[in-house]
C-alpha cells in the first residue's frame, strides 16, 4: 500500500477515539514522567488493553478499537480509565486530563523515547520542547477517498463549535493566559500542524504529501500533524481540533458532536448537497476566537461574513444532526452538548476556581476530581 495515495475504503461510518491523559503528583499536584510503567503494567495484567506512549513521558494515550458509535466508544474508555486508574493510585499517584497543565515547567517533563519525538525537538527546538498539551482525537471511517477533502473542508467550518465545548487550557506558567484553550494556540506552532490547507481533490493530497517527503519534511517529523487529516492507513478522517476532556461525560459529547458531523456532511454528499465552506481566513479567525472565547465566542457562519454566537450555533447543530444521532444510535450522548452549555465547559470551571482560590493546585485537585466523581456547578 502506497501510505500516500492509496485510501484504505472504509465500508462503514465508523468510529475510533484517543484520549490523552496524564498523570501528576498528589502533593506537588505536577506532572511526573511515570506513563511508561503504568502502560507496562495494566498491559501485564490486561493484555487485551490498547494504550499507548505519547511524546511525554507523563502520558498515557488511551485507545479504543473500532467502534459503531459515541456510547460505545466511551464505555470502553470508561473501563479502561478505571484500569489505568487503579494502576496509577495504587503507585500514590492521580490521572488527570486537561488540555494543557496550569504551571508544569516543560523543560523537566522528559520526552518518550522514540526517535520521531527527538527529531521533532531537533527540528523545532524551544517551540517543540514546549508540547505540554493533551487532545482527544476522532477517527471516523469514510468509504472513498474522493469524499475525505470536501468533508474535512466543511469540518473547518465548525473548528469553534468542536473546540468550545472542549477547551480545558486557560492556564500555563502559572498564568491564566485570558484563552479558553491555549493548547490550541501552542501547538499551531509546531511547522508541521495547524489548520489544513483547503485541498479540492485527493490528487492534491497525494501530491502534497509527496513534496513533504522529497522536501525532506515527513523524514523529520512522521507525518503531518494538521487540526484535521486523512488517516489513509485506517481509512478514516482524523479529528484532532479539540482540548482533551477532563471527564467521561464531556468526552461521550464531544465525541458524538464529532461523529454526527462528519457522518452529516457525507450523508450531504450522498444527497446531491453542497457543503458548507468558508473562505481561509474566516476559518482561521473562528479558530482564534474559538480558542480565544470558548462558549463565548461569536463566530463567522458564512462566506458573506455573517456572525453568531457558538452557544446558539451548538443548540442548532444538536437539533440538526438529531437524525444523524438516531442512525448511529448516539443521540443520549449528543444531548451531553446541552448539559456544556448549561453548566459550561472546562476552560470556565477552571478559571471559576482560580480566581477564587487564586491557587492553580487546587484547579489540578478539581479537575482530577472530575475524572472521578464529576459535579458541575452552573455558570
Amino acid at each position: 500500500m502506497d501510505q500516500f495515495r492509496d485510501f484504505n475504503r472504509s465500508p462503514a461510518p465508523t468510529l475510533g477515539v484517543e484520549w490523552e491523559v496524564g498523570i501528576v503528583d498528589p502533593t506537588t499536584r505536577d506532572l511526573v514522567p511515570r506513563a511508561g510503567e503504568v502502560i507496562a503494567e495494566v498491559a501485564g495484567r490486561h493484555p487485551d488493553l490498547h494504550l499507548e506512549r505519547e511524546f511525554l513521558q507523563n502520558t498515557v494515550e488511551l485507545v479504543t478499537p473500532v467502534c459503531r458509535n459515541a456510547g460505545e466508544a466511551v464505555r470502553y474508555l470508561t473501563d479502561v480509565t478505571g484500569k489505568v486508574r487503579e494502576v496509577v493510585e495504587e503507585e500514590g499517584l492521580r490521572l488527570w486530563a486537561s488540555g494543557g497543565h496550569p504551571f508544569s515547567d516543560f523543560r523537566t517533563q522528559p520526552l518518550s523515547p522514540k526517535e520521531t519525538y527527538r527529531e521533532i525537538i531537533n527540528r523545532t527546538q524551544y517551540w517543540g520542547q514546549q508540547m505540554l498539551l493533551w487532545g482527544v482525537h476522532c477517527h471516523v471511517g469514510i468509504r472513498h477517498e474522493d469524499r475525505v477533502w470536501p468533508i474535512i473542508n466543511a469540518v473547518m467550518t465548525k473548528y469553534p463549535h468542536l473546540l468550545a465545548i472542549s477547551a480545558s487550557s486557560p492556564g500555563w506558567e502559572g498564568l491564566d493566559t485570558g484563552y479558553a484553550s491555549n493548547r490550541t494556540m501552542l501547538y499551531q506552532q509546531l511547522p508541521t500542524a495547524g489548520m489544513p490547507y483547503q485541498f479540492a481533490s485527493w490528487d492534491d493530497w497525494v501530491q502534497f504529501m509527496t513534496d513533504q517527503r522529497t522536501s525532506g519534511v515527513i523524514n523529520h517529523t512522521g507525518s503531518m500533524h494538521f487540526d484535521v487529516r486523512p488517516a489513509a492507513k485506517w481509512g478514516t478522517i482524523e479529528v484532532r481540533i479539540s482540548d482533551a476532556t477532563s471527564n467521561l461525560r464531556e468526552l461521550a459529547a464531544l465525541v458524538a458532536l464529532t461523529h454526527c458531523l462528519v457522518v452529516h456532511f457525507d450523508r450531504m454528499i450522498d444527497r446531491g448537497e453542497d457543503l458548507p465552506s468558508l473562505q481561509p481566513w474566516h476559518v482561521a479567525e473562528n479558530k482564534w476566537r474559538g480558542a480565544r472565547y470558548g462558549l463565548e465566542a461569536l463566530v463567522i457562519v458564512s462566506r458573506e461574513t455573517e456572525e453568531r454566537w457558538v452557544t446558539e450555533e451548538l443548540a442548532q447543530l444538536v437539533d440538526d444532526l438529531a437524525p444523524v444521532a438516531d442512525e448511529l444510535g448516539c443521540a443520549e450522548e449528543l444531548a451531553l452538548v446541552l448539559e456544556i452549555l448549561e453548566c459550561g465547559a472546562g476552560y470556565q470551571r477552571q478559571r471559576r476556581l482560580f480566581q477564587k482560590t487564586g491557587d492553580w493546585r487546587d484547579v489540578v485537585d478539581a479537575t482530577c476530581h472530575d475524572l472521578v466523581d464529576l459535579t458541575w456547578e452552573k455558570s
